[in-house]
């Protein structure tokens, strides 16, 4: 067996090489190259480990044509084309844990540094000066931080807080009240948070919603004499807006650990009175470095050679005893859920996924992820298995998951049921020979069909001739069938068609359908 391998392409502790070698990985150590040396080479490999210096771009991973999995020693993945990967089918990891200890004592002593303005005090008393007088801080004891974002690195901010007797406030859409008990922290608004902190500190990632999250206005409506702290990463404030309101005063004081661009050489906050900044040195510890390292290579072979998922951010983790055996059910689920999102209607409420057979002896959660991640489809076409329960809980939809260890009449079975405007719609699906996914109800009509490429789903009146006209149609606008199948609740009752076609099917045709006599409903499919 041809083992997998591995291009280390940034500079990373030697011991990781090692351990890919270990878990039988072979593994090249190549750092510095190009984007078009990288183009050249990435093709040979399996798997690329990164820091933060290689950009994996949707060029660099259509020339990836044997790249199964990326692994960034470290938590952010901007640096990562993460819709291109999954549209590759290449699953890409972070170690959100690695870093965590070492980001966040950089940020106490950001806060730390801009509550006693010691880098201003250091370089002029440095200079000759004793300028005792120009430096009158302030204390932190009985000040409110306010945490944006409180995942792991701002639970341990906010725990170093506590005991520097701080009160910290939190905002982050996804904190639970029972996390925010469990932290020691009051969960407020944003909003809240802008007007009551006298520290704010950012540890969030850099998404479409959180970029520039404090905005120019946001910043203005802040308490005058706020000091803040970003360790996260660059865009996530105004610069040019924190910077005039360092100017007024407004701001007191602002300490950056990461820019907008970087590297940052030449930024208008340089040298702005209450400025302070570091270049990146978050994750900059002898510790982080090492731990990142190691523990990049131990997921990543653990993918390449066992199947194992840890740490993912675009397919949810499982054990490599797992992985063989959810494969074809996670192929079926999210097949199940994009039918469900292209065929219900209106605003969708509540989403159950039903596990029946042998698949009730499995890890649901994958099965979950897929399923939300078919379905979230209607939404936006960059979801993945990771972001897609979010997505789907920002929607307000009430996801359950339900195990049947019956057997009904199928050995196995996935059934996916939404509640929507019209009522509850539901469909299932089976596997064929343990590997094959095949719809087998839906919404109430047994049909058995495969939902592969472009497809049409008519409901119509079962009468006959139908079928005939129907493909007539398709056979004088020139379109090709490549599968049919049926199903109907009665004879002469309503009837459903479900069939592949080798090109999708325009509007014109669409229309030419809706016509025929006898059709309720038409949707062109696509999975």
């Amino acid at each position: 067996m041809t083992k997998p391998k591995v291009l280390i392409s940034d500079k990373m502790d030697p011991n990781a090489a090692r351990i890919f070698e270990a878990r039988g990985c072979d593994v090249d150590v190549i750092t510095g190259e190009t984007p078009e040396q990288l183009i050249a080479r990435i093709g040979d490999y399996d798997g690329l480990a990164i820091r933060s210096s290689t950009r994996v771009t949707a060029e660099i991973l259509e020339a990836a044509t044997n790249l199964k999995v990326i692994g960034r020693a470290g938590i952010g993945v901007d640096n990562v084309d993460i819709p291109a990967a999954s549209s590759k089918g290449v699953v890409v990891m972070n170690t959100p844990f690695g870093n965590s200890i070492t980001t966040a004592e950089h940020a106490i002593a950001l806060i730390m540094a801009l509550a006693r303005q010691i880098p201003a005090a250091n370089a002029r008393t440095q200079a000759g000066e004793w300028p005792k007088n120009d430096f009158m801080g302030v204390e932190v004891t009985g000040k409110t931080l306010g945490l944006i974002g409180a995942g792991n690195i701002g639970a341990i901010v906010a725990s170093r807080a506590l005991g520097l007797r701080m009160k910290v406030v939190a905002y982050d859409p996804f904190l639970t009240e029972e996390r925010a008990i469990e932290m020691g922290v009051e969960k407020v608004d944003l909003e809240a948070l802008i007007e009551r902190a006298d520290f704010i500190t950012l540890h969030t990632p850099l998404t479409d919603e959180t970029r520039n999250i404090l905005s120019r206005e946001r910043l203005e409506r802040t308490k005058k004499g706020v000091r803040i702290v970003n360790c996260a990463r660059g865009g996530l404030i105004d610069e040019a807006a924190l910077k005039d309101l360092l100017d007024s005063g407004h701001v007191a004081g602002a300490a950056l650990d990461v820019f907008a661009k970087e590297p940052a050489k030449d930024s208008p906050l340089f040298g702005t009175p209450g400025f302070i900044c570091t270049p990146h040195l978050g994750a900059s510890t002898t510790e982080a470095q090492v731990n990142v390292a190691l523990q990049v290579a131990e997921q990543m072979a653990d993918y390449l050679v066992n199947g194992g998922v840890t740490n993912a951010l675009n397919m949810p983790s499982l054990s490599a005893e797992e992985a063989p055996k959810l494969k074809p059910y996670m192929a079926l689920a999210e097949k199940l859920g994009s039918l469900v999102g292209q065929l219900a209607h209106g605003n969708l409420t509540r989403i159950g996924i039903e596990v029946e057979g042998a698949a009730a002896q499995l890890n649901i959660k994958p099965i979950t992820g897929a399923v939300l991640a078919g379905l979230m489809k209607r939404y936006s076409q960059s979801v993945n298995m990771v972001n897609a329960p979010f997505l789907a809980k920002e929607r307000g939809l009430d996801v359950r998951e339900i195990r049947r260890e019956r057997e009904g009449d199928y050995q196995t079975l996935v059934r996916v049921k939404v509640d929507t405007e019209q009522g509850e719609r539901s469909v299932a699906g089976t596997l064929f020979g343990k590997t094959q996914p095949r719809l087998v109800d839906i919404f109430g009509i047994g049909i058995e069909a495969d939902l592969t490429g472009d497809m049409l789903y008519v409901v119509n009146e079962d009468a006959p001739g139908f079928i005939g006209s129907i493909g007539s149609l398709l056979g004088k606008n020139g379109i090709n069938i490549g599968t049919f199948h049926l199903g109907r609740r009665e004879a002469g009752g309503e009837a459903v068609l479900l069939l592949s076609v080798d090109q999708p099917i325009n509007q014109d045709v669409m229309k030419q359908i809706c016509d025929t006599p006898g059709v309720k409903v038409v949707k062109a499919l696509s999975f």
